[in-house]
């Protein structure tokens, strides 16, 4: 059997063996994914914006 060929079927058997994520999960994982990434971007542009407020007060100073 060529290495290719082992390598195909090792994978195939190795992806037999994953616990896949039922459908209900897979929704409700991309949901937090997505309200977390929403979460630290508003977090940043706060922060962004503060800095920003007080680098202007620096230099206008």
């Amino acid at each position: 059997m060529s290495r290719i060929q082992r390598f195909v079927q090792d994978s195939w058997q190795e992806l037999q063996k994953v616990n896949w994520p039922t459908p209900q999960q897979a929704r409700n994982l991309t949901v937090m994914v997505l309200a977390v990434s929403a979460a630290v971007s508003v977090y940043i542009a706060i922060f962004d914006y503060v800095f920003g407020l007080i680098a202007k007060a620096i230099h206008a100073g």
